[in-house]
């Protein structure tokens, strides 16, 4: 039924990322989670599958939506998220069903919603992930994506950056828009909403979902280590991480960078009857 028997190369630094992760859980994943289920609707009843579910920030509040006669395939390649989706399940929805594996390797097809909160970046071609997505929906069924805004999180990967060069040289000769987060083809939420058509959806409708946070240390250090820039980190030992800590949260308190902008786009649309 659908398992996904391969691990995608992100997968291996967010496994390491799992408790960084979750420091975020609340201030970050969760609302964004949040704009996210408004806009797909889960319903009673309905079938779901959460693509890069994480620690289960949206499949589990899917999963309540959806109900004991619902079913929520929450799958995602890192087995220390979903070890951490499952604690925090704890045993009291048996509609959820957590599975580890590359979900573009995922076969189980016919699903009322099928949503990615975050998620789509970190495929190697994106625009083939999501149309893969797309096909596991059901004829008129809906799929929902989740995608950084511009300027989103910049602020502390500048910052992460140049802390990092003096002990990762080779990262100067990374390009910028490389290993930003935001989907430059779907950097507006026009833009979001015709990238999606292109996948073959109909009546899609995208919103930006402006949004800022206040920062303190442990959500700065949480960002660097518990998102995608972890990547940045390489295989530093223990004592340089911690150097690469001490001057990033130097630099933020210098600058004065006391909040961060997490604004997303959200969009939605059905797969044609």
């Amino acid at each position: 039924m659908g398992e996904a028997a391969t691990t995608p190369a992100y997968a291996e630094s967010f496994a390491e990322a799992a408790d960084d992760f979750g420091v975020l859980g609340p201030q970050l994943w969760e609302p964004v989670s949040t704009a996210t289920i408004v806009r797909t609707r889960p319903m009673p009843g309905e079938r779901v599958l959460d693509a890069c579910c994480g620690d289960g920030a949206s499949a589990l509040p899917t999963a309540e939506l959806v109900g004991p006669e619902g079913h929520v395939d929450a799958v995602d390649a890192a087995r220390a998220m979903i070890d951490r989706l499952v604690t925090r399940a704890g045993g009291d929805l048996p509609q959820l069903h957590p599975h580890v594996g590359d979900v573009l390797e995922w076969d189980e097809d016919g699903y009322d919603l099928v949503q990615c909160v975050l998620g789509v970046f970190f495929f190697d071609d994106p625009r083939a992930g999501a149309r893969h997505l797309v096909e596991l929906a059901r004829p008129g069924g809906r799929v929902g994506l989740t995608v950084w805004a511009p300027g989103a999180i910049d602020a502390l990967a500048e910052v992460l950056f140049e802390a990092l060069l003096p002990h990762r040289p080779e990262l100067a000769d990374l390009d910028p828009d490389d290993a930003s987060p935001v989907m430059r083809s779907a950097a507006t939420p026009g833009a979001l909403a015709v990238w999606m058509t292109g996948l073959g959806l109909v009546q899609v409708r995208a919103d930006a979902v402006p949004r800022t946070l206040e920062l303190t240390p442990e959500l700065a250090w949480g960002f660097a280590r518990g998102t995608g820039m972890r990547a940045l980190f390489g295989d530093l030992g223990e004592e340089t991480v911690e150097e690469v800590r001490t001057a990033y949260l130097a630099a933020l308190a210098e600058r004065e960078i006391e909040r961060v902008d997490v604004g997303t786009l959200v969009g939605v649309g059905r797969r044609p009857e």
